[in-house]
């Protein structure tokens, strides 16, 4: 039997998903700050699935699947590394340096 999964659609990007597995996806909102109480463990569920396969029988959507959901954790909130944004014109004395560090949450799937 093979295991079950969902594509979901989160912060414009796809996501293969299953029960139990860790992936870092961009920040969803404020209910995961981290630092404030119960940060960590707060509930998130994502209405977009776009395919869903459970107990071998696979449900594509058109775009979504009414009515699934797929529940998840967030484990909170951190920033990816810093980013370098160097713009420069030849000859002109111009030049910009800019950072970037782009935030992401970390979740855990618990149900599809």
């Amino acid at each position: 039997m093979s295991k079950d999964f969902a594509i979901i659609q989160t912060g414009g990007k796809q996501y293969r998903v299953s029960a139990g597995d860790k992936l870092t996806v961009e920040k969803l909102g404020d209910f995961a700050k981290v630092g404030e109480e119960g940060a960590a463990g707060a509930s998130v569920i994502f209405d977009k699935v776009l395919l869903r396969s459970t107990g071998g029988t696979v449900q594509v959507g058109k775009p979504t699947i009414a009515g699934a959901t797929v529940e998840a954790k967030a484990l909170g909130n951190f920033k990816d590394k810093t980013k370098i944004v160097f713009k420069y014109h030849s000859k002109t004395r111009y030049k910009k340096k800019k950072g970037h560090r782009q935030p992401h949450t970390e979740v855990e799937i618990l149900k599809i």
